[in-house]
């Protein structure tokens, strides 16, 4: 699922885009050899990866790139991708991944495993690093990483909630004392892969995660009930947020209508922003757990080298560029995407963008969604049953007992 603002369908038209940041693939072999680097990214983002290249190209006077650019949207850039992989090209030889595609994509035997370069994996969120390892071998690099928190409003809540309960109080009494806090709780809670990345936030708060053979357990239940209650209990969530996306929350939240939202690292950026509504007035946090340890559903993307690559050496070289402190910062600043490399948090950062202290803590606590090629499936059949429960079409505990159900079928059938 894309972790930063979709840009508008219009503007790449379901378009595979071929531009070149260097010379073009018909270099003669006698001069600099040509990858091509898949991504996506328009706007800030996409200046940002051709400033990077340009750089790179200039240290590496031997290489050229040239920037496959894929459709902004999730599900049109996965498309796009594996219809070349499947075709078996050498083409892209580097490649952007959500961090859900890996596993799929290494089962397949489309992108080669890393271990071959002994990448150094100490400078990275272990979330990333779990969401890019495949039967024990590293697939995927992290790129840059998303994880979703609570955001609040410092001036109506002065000290960050440390509990779920505690939340919902806070929630009540600033919607009690102030009329133009509408939502207590922003959420995303549609029938699509945001509901499920809400839900790994949730479980964090009583104790449960998502296992795959445990995915009704009591603790589970209990964080789903608190979904349910957040709407029809305790009225700190509106029904409409069974319809809601990351947009839908990042409007309540940005218009100074919501006390608390969960979203992702992107919204600091636009809270922060000159003329915000909610300018100076913005704290994130994990959501609270009351048992031990929070969780802060992983997104971002990861980068991989395509297993029929003719240039890997190459690839790699371009792989560790980009994670280069230099290079992380530099697009953390452009582009606000949160640097994956550890060592890049650091006061030249935080100086000119000093959210993204908070956001390192949040990042700590990034928890991968099940590493498993039958991930597609099973999200399916999660966004489904989590849907229901919270549009009141079922209980907690029949929706998870039935997505416990299906997922058992889902591994048994491929000898899971």
């Amino acid at each position: 699922m894309q972790r930063r603002r979709l840009w508008p369908a219009a503007v790449v038209a379901g378009a595979l885009l071929l531009t070149a940041c260097g010379a073009s693939s018909s270099t003669p072999s006698s001069g600099p050899v040509t990858i091509v680097f898949a991504t996506q990214g328009l706007g800030s983002e996409g200046s940002a990866t051709k400033q990077a290249i340009q750089e790179f190209e200039k240290a590496n006077p031997n290489i050229k790139v040239s920037i496959l650019t894929l459709s902004p949207t999730e599900n049109n850039a996965y498309q796009q991708i594996t219809q070349r992989f499947i075709a078996g090209s050498s083409t892209p030889d580097v490649a952007t991944l959500d961090v859900i595609w890996p596993a799929t994509f290494a089962k397949s035997g489309w992108i080669m495993p890393l271990d071959r370069f002994h990448p150094d994996l100490s400078n990275f969120f272990q979330g990333q690093i779990t969401a890019g390892t495949y039967n024990g071998k590293t697939y995927a690099m992290p790129w840059f990483i998303n994880a979703e928190g609570i955001y609040y409003r410092t001036d109506l809540i002065p000290s960050a909630p440390t509990s779920p309960q505690q939340l919902v109080t806070d929630a009540q009494q600033v919607m009690a004392k102030d009329s133009s806090i509408k939502y207590g709780l922003a959420f995303e809670g549609a029938k699509y892969e945001g509901v499920v990345t809400a839900f790994i936030n949730f479980l964090g708060g009583f104790g449960g995660s998502l296992n795959l053979k445990d995915i009704d357990s009591s603790a589970n239940v209990q964080a789903l009930d608190y979904m349910r209650s957040l709407i029809y209990q305790d009225h700190v969530s509106p029904p409409a947020v069974t319809s809601w996306q990351e947009s839908n929350v990042q409007d309540a939240y940005l218009s100074g209508q919501a006390a608390f939202a969960m979203n992702w690292p992107y919204i600091f950026q636009l809270a922060e922003a000159s003329g915000s509504a909610v300018k100076g007035k913005t704290g994130w946090i994990p959501f609270p757990s009351s048992m031990g340890s929070p969780q802060a559903a992983l997104g971002g993307d990861e980068l991989a080298i395509n297993a029929h690559s003719q240039h890997p050496e190459q690839a790699w070289k371009l792989i560790q560029f980009l994670t280069s402190d230099k290079v992380q910062i530099q697009r953390a600043l452009a582009a606000g995407d949160p640097p994956a490399v550890k060592s890049a948090y650091t006061s030249q950062l935080y100086d000119q963008a000093p959210y993204y202290k908070q956001e390192k803590a949040v990042f700590e606590y990034a928890t991968s969604r099940p590493v498993t090629p039958l991930y597609p499936q099973i999200s399916q059949v999660l966004q489904t049953e989590l849907n229901a429960a919270l549009t009141n079409q079922t209980t907690a505990q029949a929706a998870l007992a039935a997505a416990q159900q299906q997922i058992t079928s889902i591994l048994n059938g491929h000898g899971g």
